[in-house]
């Protein structure tokens, strides 16, 4: 398996801001022209953004770079996505741009997205003049402020001489040890005023020191445990996407025997097809997955940070397992779970040692045997499968379209999902054999994500073909920035899965409010569209009834607009979507609105609740003898 899906290799920025190729000799520029050589000394080759009164100065030198491509965006929020699907593509850093006040703060969204994901990414605010600032002049937000517990760092320059160090510093940061976001804040006057630009800069980050290599006494003490274990698993979080450790991993994996289940943003850091993938956990996870964490009598957990999502009910999650637990950050070990093996260290590092630990314990004749845990875990996998029903009416299955979207793709083709039910349908039936191939907002759980974030992907790497998934609800949110791909050459394909209804908050209220369906209702047609039908069943509207109608909006905004909603249609309109690489393309499927995604764990109660479909609970009884 190769490290990365697409494209070429892109190394990381060079740690203490140090250029990639050759040093600028010292000159007089603005300070504006400082931060757009610095942008090109670091190697960022794309940036989204919207220009305004205060970044303004800084758009007049981003005209004459030649190494550095500006794409212009519809919206804040659409920039910084696009950098999250940009640096999740590429593995590089992720630029987007915004002027100061609404500028600034219509990128928090992006910035809190990047922030939960563990995404490398670069801010880059105008702010007012450095006299003006606490002054609430037109346009000021204090976006340093805004953004201090969703950055990993953040700088406000008011002296044109240190853009230059500050520039370094953050794609230093925002690359290294846990990724994660990094904002700078320049004023005004410091764009305008003049200063002596080099490179590289010195820069000085006294207490920035990402612990990378793990503490061999742990990893001998992990080994041990692992060959102990009658019934370990491997969890893998989006840790070990990040440090390009896949090929480690699967190593590892193959030397063990473990099972292992990847975390929705580690889907495709381990083959989907490999014998050893019991599937994803979480609260629409494989029925075997989440049980195999919950009957465990060890957990390995790597890159991941047991949240909510995949533990349910804390106190109830896996009550049989010592865990191992490997995270990059410190602040992750025991905060949620405690762990009885601490390890900090980079995932690569740590899963390299691991193997080196493992097969000594191989060698002096200590060999873990889960022949009876693999019995069980078969007989799990076997008994409560992903699948799902065809609707009786006729109509579109949306899991079926999803499906067949992933099984007609090109090869490595990304896939962008939103976020709802659309995004965990594309987790289960789309199968991810290699890693970088799947992106969605995991942490904060963004609507409106998809869009800019396939855009951000297809710019990063063009070759490629990028399907974005999306529901009704978080298309109508974003689908602006169609119209930047349009107009920048960025032939991107998005699937709406359009149910005319905001999907999971619906699925909610059918299961736990009643069927009232109270402001879930976005089609127009129904004399209840605002405030949703209070009855069961219903059948599926169709395309006619519905406002936006998607197929005319995107042909407005410079795509080419189809529509599917017969299940005989399917593949041909996939197919011709598929030939289509000059220009973006929106397909409309009209799909059952009263599907429902399975399994699924109520939110706040146990793993062990877990329901495989509806009126289905598995009895799963006690953990196996040890």
């Amino acid at each position: 398996m190769t490290e990365q899906a697409t494209g070429a290799h892109h190394p990381q920025p060079r740690a203490r801001g140090a250029a990639p190729h050759s040093a600028h000799p010292a000159e007089r520029v603005t300070g504006a022209q400082s931060l757009i050589r610095s942008l090109e000394a670091v190697g960022a080759d794309t940036v989204f953004g919207i220009p305004g009164g205060a970044i303004l100065p800084a758009y007049d030198p981003l005209m004459d770079s030649i190494k550095v491509r500006h794409i212009l965006v519809r919206h804040e929020q659409g920039a910084g996505h696009a950098a999250t699907g940009y640096a999740q593509a590429t593995g590089k850093v992720g630029v987007c741009m915004a002027t100061s006040g609404p500028g600034a703060t219509n990128l928090v969204t992006p910035i809190a997205d990047a922030h939960m994901d563990s995404v490398p990414l670069v801010a880059i605010t105008g702010q007012v003049a450095s006299k003006a600032i606490g002054t609430d002049a037109f346009q000021e937000a204090d976006i340093c402020g805004i953004t201090m517990p969703i950055t990993k760092h953040n700088f406000l320059v008011t002296n044109a001489d240190e853009i230059p160090k500050t520039i370094a510093e953050a794609f230093h940061i925002a690359s290294t040890g846990r990724p994660g976001p990094v904002l700078v804040d320049i004023a005004k006057d410091a764009l305008q005023n003049q200063t002596v630009f080099s490179w590289p800069p010195q820069a000085d980050l006294p207490g920035y020191r990402p612990v990378t290599k793990p503490h061999a006494k742990q990893i001998r003490e992990a080994a041990r445990l692992i060959n102990e274990a009658k019934r370990p698993v491997l969890y893998v979080g989006g840790g070990v996407m990040k440090a390009r450790a896949t090929t480690e991993l699967r190593i590892l994996a193959e030397l063990t025997g473990a099972p292992v289940t990847t975390t929705l943003m580690a889907l495709g850091s381990f083959p989907d097809s490999h014998p050893q993938h019991v599937g994803m956990p979480g609260m629409h996870g494989a029925v075997s997955a989440v049980t195999a964490l919950q009957k465990a009598d060890l957990i390995v957990a790597l890159g991941a940070r047991f949240d909510d999502r995949v533990t349910g009910r804390l106190d109830t999650f896996a009550p049989y397992a010592k865990i191992v637990h490997a995270d990059i950050d410190p602040a992750e070990i025991s905060k949620n779970r405690t762990a009885d093996v601490p390890i900090v260290g980079d995932a690569r590092e740590v899963l390299a040692d691991l193997i080196v630990a493992v097969q000594a314990e191989h060698e002096s004749g200590h060999k873990g045997d889960y022949s009876d845990w693999w019995k069980q875990l078969n007989s799990w996998r076997d008994t409560y499968p992903l699948g799902y029903d065809l609707p009786e009416d006729g109509s579109l299955s949306p899991q079926q379209v999803i499906e067949r979207i992933g099984e007609l793709a090109p090869d490595h083709t990304l896939f962008a999902a939103g976020v709802g039910q659309h995004q965990m349908w594309a987790s289960q039936y789309i199968k991810y054999e290699k890693p970088n191939t799947w992106f969605n907002s995991g942490g904060a759980g963004t609507m409106g994500y998809a869009v800019p974030a396939a855009m951000g992907a297809k710019a990063g790497v063009p070759s490629a073909t990028v399907w974005a998934i999306d529901g009704d609800g978080c298309f109508q949110m974003t689908n602006q920035e169609l119209v930047t791909c349009a107009l920048n050459n960025i032939p991107i394909k998005v699937a709406i899965i359009n149910n005319g209804a905001l999907g999971m908050v619906r699925q909610w209220q059918s299961l736990f409010y009643n069927q009232r369906y109270s402001n879930t209702v976005l089609h127009a047609g129904d004399t209840n569209a605002g405030q949703g039908s209070h009855t069961g069943a219903s059948k599926t509207p169709t395309a006619g009834t519905r406002i936006p109608d998607f197929v005319k909006l995107s042909e407005a905004m410079g795509c080419v607009g189809l529509r599917c909603d017969d299940p005989a249609d399917l593949d041909a309109v996939i197919a011709k979507a598929n030939s289509i690489n000059d220009r973006p393309v929106v397909v409309d499927f009209i799909v059952h609105e009263d599907a429902m995604v399975w399994p699924m764990v109520a939110a706040g109660t146990s793993n062990d609740e877990i329901m495989a479909a509806r009126d289905v609970r598995p009895d799963f009884g006690d953990a196996a003898d040890d």
